[in-house]
């Protein structure tokens, strides 16, 4: 039966004994072992009580079993919804709640903290860990090596991807496999990848830069992975010679030039390195070309689109622009009050179309309908401009979000955490720059009159209802906040007052 998402990623590769998937303890996985992985765990799945297009929400930490997971939703026709391991059981209930997800996977040792909030959402509780052992390993294990793949078509939905927006409620991003494979086959030949290639992948996969880019790119291409549980220096350090390409978030970057080890003769071997999911510093542009000689390439995506632009592969790959737009995929700068087009060269909202842009929020009309208009172009929320040569220059964002490590925060989540703190009258969240980060979270407070804000228990507030990477790295503590005429917060005087506060010393 046709399934078009796994077919071309997956089903491809049956009986390849080419290796896919080598991992950090030295052994490695074939395209067929893999795959034969995937089927005992879509049996699993099935097994769970799952049908086509029932959702399984998944909290893990990276390996191979957690990646077979993603095939067996795919062969299963089960929507996968990939979860932050960061996230906390008071987050965790929003999104298995309003996804309706009928099976929550997740690490063993979080079992007992989510049982009960599993139970209350309906959804069955199993467990997966990366060393391949849990319950739902355990029901795989029994289930045959072959599953008759399930029928879908490219309009079915295969993913929901969980984005914040500024009022604090997340936004469930309905990706179909057209969304998927469209853009992952038009990235295997921008990006010129083959089955030759051998890609460093220390990406999360809970993450759509590492899940629907990084694998579906190396899927498609047929190529296989140095597959990483995270970025370790040493680990990627070691990798390289055996290695082509990288992706990476500039933190990457960052790290690997802030060791002398890290030379030109080590990556001598390497093809293409490539950036996204925070802007790279030009700074970084520089120091990477002079010890490598190789310029990063850096592209713009997004949650509900994947890749909508990049550096070209051949040509001038400009550093502080995010190049031009990919094939199939329109980019237009508009007025963010009329929705006017602009001329080029103007700052404006970038808004996107192609076969790459979502189909819209589960069960948010009401948002969908302002984010994604009639025509198809999609308001990304981001602003940017067009250059007189046609690279694309993203210059700030709408919504304040902050982009910290590749990981998108959304500073009303944070502000009404903070807002809600004994002593704390309002506050205010903005990013500001950070040398290996991008940017990272600094909270400004205003106290009740009378009284004196506890950092550090608010400090412990925070630990307990956010994940980690959205914790403030500095408390300032204000008599008040700078406001307009219409008293609306004026984030830009803050961001300009405390830009400096993580500046190299």
């Amino acid at each position: 039966m046709a399934n078009p998402l796994y077919d071309t990623l997956f089903g491809a590769h049956e009986g390849s004994s080419r290796p896919f998937l080598h991992l950090a303890d030295g052994s490695t996985l074939s395209h067929s072992d893999f795959l034969r992985r995937a089927a005992r765990m879509a049996h699993a799945l099935t097994a769970c009580g799952l049908v086509p297009g029932d959702r399984v929400a998944v909290q893990v930490e990276k390996s191979p079993e957690a990646l077979s997971l993603y095939a067996a939703a795919v062969q299963a026709g089960v929507i996968f919804l990939p979860l932050n391991t960061a996230y906390t059981a008071d987050e965790l209930d929003y999104f298995v709640t309003n996804s309706g997800a009928k099976l929550l996977v997740c690490d063993g040792t979080k079992e007992e903290a989510l049982s009960a909030m599993a139970a209350r959402c309906g959804a069955r509780l199993e467990t997966l860990d990366a060393d391949g052992s849990g319950t739902l390993a355990e029901i795989a294990r029994a289930m045959p090596a072959d599953f008759e793949t399930v029928e879908r078509t490219g309009g079915d939905l295969a993913a929901f991807l969980y984005t914040s927006g500024t009022t604090g409620r997340s936004k469930g991003a309905m990706l179909t496999q057209d969304n998927l494979l469209s853009n992952a086959l038009t990235l295997v030949e921008h990006w010129r990848f083959t089955d030759g290639d051998v890609l460093i992948h220390a990406l999360p996969i809970f993450h759509t830069h590492g899940l629907f880019v990084a694998t579906n790119v190396m899927l498609a291409s047929g190529g296989a992975m140095i597959f990483l549980p995270k970025f370790d220096l040493d680990q990627v350090l070691a990798a390289l010679p055996r290695a082509t390409a990288m992706m990476g978030v500039p933190t990457f970057y960052t790290r690997l030039l802030g060791d002398a080890r890290f030379t030109g003769e080590l990556a001598k071997g390497m093809r293409l390195f490539i950036s996204g999911s925070a802007p790279l510093l030009a700074e970084t542009h520089r120091d990477f070309e002079a010890r490598t000689g190789h310029r990063i390439l850096e592209r713009y995506g997004m949650t509900e689109t994947n890749m909508n632009t990049s550096n070209p592969y051949d040509g001038e790959r400009r550093a502080g622009t995010v190049g031009f737009p990919l094939p199939g995929v329109e980019l237009k700068v508009t007025d963010p009050e009329t929705g006017a087009a602009l001329p080029q060269g103007e700052v404006g909202m970038i808004e996107v179309r192609g076969p790459n842009v979502f189909k819209g929020y589960w069960q948010m009309p009401e948002k969908t309908a302002a984010e994604l208009r009639e025509d198809g172009f999609f308001i990304t929320g981001d602003l940017g401009m067009v250059d007189a040569d046609g690279y694309v220059t993203i210059v700030g964002r709408g919504k304040d979000l902050i982009i910290s490590g590749g990981y998108n925060i959304y500073p009303k989540e944070i502000e009404l955490v903070l807002d809600d703190e004994p002593g704390v009258l309002e506050s205010a969240v903005i990013g500001v720059p950070h040398p290996d980060f991008g940017e990272t979270v600094l909270a400004v407070l205003v106290a009740q009159p009378g009284a004196e804000p506890d950092i550090a228990r608010i400090e412990a507030d925070v630990a307990e209802k956010l994940a980690r990477f959205k914790h403030p790295r500095r408390y300032v503590i204000l008599e008040e906040l700078p406001r307009n005429t219409m008293g609306k917060v004026q984030k830009n005087l803050l961001r300009d007052a405390y830009r400096e506060s993580f500046a190299p010393a």
